[in-house]
């Protein structure tokens, strides 16, 4: 499928200070985690995307719409959800998505309607008819998701959006987005600096540092070590199980915090492990596919040694 957001040679200079430095990307339908240390360039790209900023070279296009000359349309197609606070002081939760909607063309009866039933799948209840003002860090999280969803857009995104949530917060706001990708089709670009997120619903990973692009990948791929394994964790006693698996002929390495990494894959694997911890009398609490770290991926490609593109 065409890309919905591609961008070629993109290059942005404030004065002789060079934040984006010929980014060459494509990010399709699905979740894509935008990854990179402080200065790394995000804001500026995501600025260069709502055409906030001009860029210095390049060109891009997102949906139909070309970047630099359809500024106005490309906004109106993508929910933006900032970082930082954006509220007009004074205003209720509701009247400030209200407020969005109608900025986003619906008039004032059909905004409300829909400033309610947004708020409802945040979970902002009685909250929305109190001041913003008067509103913990969670609830303006929700506050401003609802205001980048409101009026439907087809491309969103989310700048930190589960910063400041507690534990289950943080997992039901991803849940929200999550759903919003698979089930109702939206393009998301999230933005954050938890690598749990981006690992626990990402399709693709990008990663930039120093103004360029050292990673853009599915995250499955990036995920899958170069020689297939399993990891496996035990309850009980490990060495008897681990000295009965080398007898069979499995290299088994000494467990790290208790994970033990078993090279290969398959049926044949699985059930020597289960036939060994049952003779062993000890029980198997996980046994899953290896997968690459996400956070060595992302300082491997901060400290630039590895690029793909």
């Amino acid at each position: 499928m065409p890309a919905l957001i591609d961008l070629v040679e993109i290059t942005k200079d404030y004065g002789r200070f060079r934040a984006l430095d010929r980014v060459t990307l494509q990010i399709h339908s699905g979740i894509t985690g935008l990854l990179g240390p402080n200065g790394a360039g995000k804001s500026t790209l995501i600025k260069v995307l709502l055409g906030l900023v001009k860029m210095t070279s390049g060109r891009g296009r997102l949906l139909d719409f070309e970047l630099g000359r359809d500024s106005r349309e490309i906004r109106a197609q993508v929910g933006y959800m900032p970082e930082d606070d954006c509220f007009l002081h004074g205003m209720t939760g509701i009247e400030s998505v209200q407020f969005v909607a109608q900025l986003s063309r619906f008039p004032a009866v059909e905004g409300l309607r829909r400033a309610h039933e947004i708020l409802d799948f945040c979970g902002l209840a009685q909250e929305r008819y109190r001041t913003v003002e008067t509103y913990s860090t969670g609830m303006r999280q929700k506050l401003r998701f609802a205001q980048a969803i409101v009026h439907d857009p087809p491309v969103l995104i989310l700048d930190e959006p589960t910063s400041g949530l507690d534990p289950e917060e943080r997992q039901v706001m991803l849940n929200r987005i999550r759903l919003l990708a698979q089930d109702q089709g939206k393009a998301v670009l999230l933005c954050t600096h938890i690598l749990p997120d981006i690992q626990s619903i990402s399709d693709a990973v990008v990663i930039l540092a120093r103004g360029q692009v050292q990673v853009s990948q599915s995250l499955a791929d990036l995920s899958r070590p170069s020689i297939p394994a399993m990891e496996l964790r035990l309850l009980g006693p490990s060495e008897p199980f681990l000295e009965r698996l080398r007898q069979q002929g499995i290299a088994v390495a000494t467990p790290v915090n208790g994970l033990i990494i078993l090279p290969g894959t398959g049926e044949a694997l699985a059930a020597a492990v289960w036939k060994t911890a049952q003779e062993c009398q000890v029980g198997v609490r996980s046994l899953t596919p290896a997968r690459n770290s996400l956070e060595e991926i992302f300082l491997n490609a901060v400290r630039g040694e590895s690029k793909n593109e």
